[in-house]
């Protein structure tokens, strides 16, 4: 079972990066797939979330606008757009998948059964 964060990197503040997260050695299709982010010193928070079947999206508010969260489950993969970065979005993003029949609450960091690896987005101002 492996989940693989990728696409961060450094960019100017009102620009835009795309992430990924491929899942393999699992039924991706049937797993809720949210994205969580951490700085130092601080624990990791809630991004955004979707639904094993895309029927439902979650975001946190200091996101929401600016953030698109996607997945295509014929390729085992799901997207975190991410427009108008500011600064504060600088941290390291976590992918994270939980089987739909626990009908997890996705905002929980405690609810997912894997994590991807974690890839750094830095916002330059």
């Amino acid at each position: 079972v492996q989940l693989q964060a990728s696409g961060g990197g450094l960019a100017q503040a009102g620009t835009s990066l795309t992430l990924s997260c491929a899942g393999s050695g699992f039924s991706f299709w049937s797993f809720d797939v949210a994205w969580f982010r951490q700085t130092p010193g601080k624990d990791r928070e809630f991004v955004a979330g979707i639904v094993y079947d895309s029927t439902n999206t979650y975001y946190a508010d200091s996101v929401k606008g600016r953030f698109t969260i996607s997945r295509d489950n014929a390729k085992n993969v799901a997207f975190l757009q991410m427009n108008s970065l500011k600064p504060e979005d600088t941290a390291v993003y976590y992918c994270a998948s939980v089987s739909r029949f626990r009908l997890a609450t996705l905002r929980s960091q405690y609810s997912y059964d894997y994590w991807g690896q974690g890839t750094l987005v830095t916002v330059s101002s």
